[in-house]
């Protein structure tokens, strides 16, 4: 037989066990990290101080002479993983973590890094409903460079991207279609009033990136108007059949009526 206490108490113990381990993991997890950001701080410092012994500088050419001006003041960032998500911007799935000037995946080779500073705007393609996962695209301040983009990023982590992207005064647009984007990009780069609220000839559009959502709307509406108008043919259609019956109706009541009379003649 079960004691019901022994089973209470094992229970309890489980239990006690469960957040005991749970404690420890926790605790684990903030000692390591505690222990990466002072690690990695003391190299940052011994970093610059090498850096700034030797006169280094990013921007210039090693025969370039360098004044006390142009000494780089190296910086470092550490990537936020609260705000990673997951995406391929290369051959595979990788985390993809923001720092305070970048977007950078340093885990897997090719590395992936972009410098938000020249990011122009970010587009969200194959966002729709039924969509597992989307791509993001990311248009740079070079208008001759390709865009770059992260591929199958999970649809259930794109409200904390555009959140992210709001905090960073990034813009965003978000459409159903896959764009040709060298296509797009050369149409833009030909337009001398891309960022106008109006063409040469005086007339509306789109200011700016805005042309993606406006074009993705425009087509959903024009579906949903098509889909309006085989609805109401079939509804002509199908009055159109009523009224024929009903006529017939009407014809074999009027040949009985007839023929009735002829009968009782």
């Amino acid at each position: 037989m079960y004691d019901p206490d022994e089973l209470d108490e094992e229970q309890r113990e489980r239990q006690l066990r469960k957040k005991l381990n749970e404690m420890y993991l926790i605790e684990f997890h903030f000692l390591v990290d505690s222990c990466f950001r002072r690690r990695f701080k003391e190299f940052c410092k011994k970093m610059e101080r090498v850096a700034k012994h030797h006169r280094f500088h990013l921007e210039y050419h090693e025969s370039t002479k360098i004044s006390s001006q142009n000494i780089s003041q190296i910086r470092f960032d550490i990537p936020y993983r609260d705000l990673g998500f997951h995406g391929v911007p290369n051959r595979e799935m990788v985390l993809i973590q923001p720092t305070v000037r970048c977007l950078v995946n340093l885990t897997e080779t090719p590395f992936f890094l972009v410098e938000l500073d020249r990011v122009e705007h970010i587009h969200f393609e194959r966002c729709t409903f039924r969509s597992k996962n989307f791509d993001m695209i990311i248009i740079l301040q070079n208008f001759d460079v390709l865009p770059l983009s992260i591929n199958a990023v999970p649809m259930n982590e794109l409200d904390a991207i555009q959140e992210w992207l709001t905090d960073c005064s990034i813009t965003y647009t978000a459409g159903q279609a896959s764009m040709s984007w060298k296509s797009v990009m050369n149409l833009v780069k030909g337009d001398p009033r891309f960022y106008e609220e109006t063409d040469e000839h005086g007339e509306s559009k789109p200011a700016g990136w805005q042309f993606l959502q406006a074009d993705d709307n425009h087509d959903g509406n024009e579906e949903e108007d098509d889909g309006d108008e085989d609805y109401s043919a079939g509804d002509d259609d199908d009055e159109d059949e009523d009224e024929e019956d009903e006529d017939e109706e009407e014809d074999d009541e009027e040949d009985v009526n007839g023929d009735d009379d002829e009968v009782g003649v």
